[in-house]
């Protein structure tokens, strides 16, 4: 019981994670999370820190976020209740996939969990009303090293599943850089974090 699937992306260094899900007529039982079994399929972070949020409408838009220096954050993200389409870039200067962005349908019923190394953006937008958002993170929250790129640039040209204009955000994140604005002060190298 609890072994793990897990698949490379496009994206270097990027997987998603399909947990065992043993489901009846009452339900299912899933281990989201077992350190052995990470480790055994080649994903070995010392997680220390749970975050957990709550978007109560569908078109809740909420990134593209990071955290810089030494504050950098690999995630393990999933999704317990509703539907997102959960988008990162790879911001890593020097990367092949440096300025390439995917997004992946994370939800209740899919049971997937996305692993997003240091030096990627992410963020996602809600699917369905009331999304309960779960990650872990390999490193504790700074204010101070908080950053982001925009999730309007028109040279990442995502694909949004909703009209960018009708996106419920905050005043921060609609005010983000684009990549190219962010380059000069980019922290980020490939094969050094």
């Amino acid at each position: 019981m609890g072994k793990i699937k897990v698949t490379e992306t496009n994206l270097t260094d990027v997987k998603i994670i399909e947990p065992a899900v043993f489901g009846d007529h009452r339900g299912f039982f899933t281990e989201s999370y077992s350190v052995e079994d990470f480790k055994a399929a080649g994903i070995d972070f010392d997680f220390i820190q749970d975050n957990h949020s709550l978007s109560t409408q569908p078109g809740v838009l909420r990134g593209l976020h990071f955290q810089k220096g030494k504050s950098a954050q690999t995630k393990l993200i999933r999704v317990v209740t509703g539907a997102v389409l959960d988008v990162i870039v790879d911001i890593r200067k020097g990367s092949p996939t440096y300025g390439k962005w995917e997004g992946y349908i994370l939800s209740e019923h899919n049971h997937r969990q996305l692993l997003v190394p240091r030096g990627f953006a992410h963020g996602f937008v809600t699917l369905t009303p009331n999304v309960n958002f779960m990650y872990k993170c390999d490193n504790y929250y700074d204010a101070e090293a908080d950053g982001g790129i925009s999730f309007a640039d028109p040279e990442l040209a995502i694909d949004w599943p909703i009209a960018i204009e009708k996106a419920i955000t905050s005043e921060k994140d609609a005010k983000q850089p684009t990549l190219k604005e962010f380059e000069a002060e980019n922290p980020f190298v490939y094969g050094e974090i």
